[in-house]
């Protein structure tokens, strides 16, 4: 398992014919794997006129894997939140903080030029991490999103976010990759 500081270890060959050097996914060896686990960082919906979304006590814990083809294959499990309810989830490219504007936009592999972003040009689930999760009758759901990409040296996100509604895909549904309030966060060093 990768540690935060090890997952930005770049792999460095020297071509024989020359001083070319490439730098490489750390997957290039093989498979490679990412654990965050924590209990959420909620954010109070109360004082929105809202009840409170994110049980005291709920976790989140999620895994990425980088495999030998190029994939990044992120889990996300949450334990402790409200029951048969679908939350928004997304990897955002700050750290948690004080409140969820903190975490910063969602990680787009390709950035929109513009912010927040809502065109589904770059707010789709091919060009960022969604994640959203239905819980069970006991608050527990899990979810994945495969991409066909690794993040490149020095650009990965810091964290996922728990929104408050499914995200939207744009259209008649929404802006394209809303969700809502961000409800509750937790840190993980893709």
């Amino acid at each position: 398992m990768r540690t935060a500081h090890a997952s930005r270890v770049l792999a460095i060959a020297t071509v024989t014919t020359g001083a070319v050097l490439f730098a490489a996914s750390p997957s290039i060896a093989g498979a490679d794997r990412v654990r965050g686990e924590a209990p959420l960082t909620p954010y109070s919906t109360a004082a929105n006129g809202k009840p409170e979304l994110v049980p005291d006590g709920a976790k989140a814990r999620v895994d990425a894997v980088y495999n030998a083809a190029g994939d990044s294959i992120i889990t996300l499990h949450v334990t402790g939140l409200l029951p048969n309810r679908t939350y928004g989830a997304h990897a955002h490219v700050n750290k948690c903080g004080i409140d969820g504007n903190a975490a910063g936009p969602h990680f787009q592999l390709a950035t929109d030029p513009v912010s927040p972003s809502v065109d589904p040009g770059f707010a789709n689930p091919v060009n960022e991490i969604w994640l959203d999760v239905t819980t069970n009758a006991a608050g527990n759901g899990a979810s994945l999103a495969k991409q066909a990409w690794q993040f490149p040296p020095g650009k990965a996100p810091k964290s996922v976010i728990i929104h408050e509604k499914r995200t939207a895909t744009g259209g008649p549904d929404g802006a394209a990759g809303t969700a809502g309030a961000r409800l509750a966060c937790v840190d993980v060093g893709f």
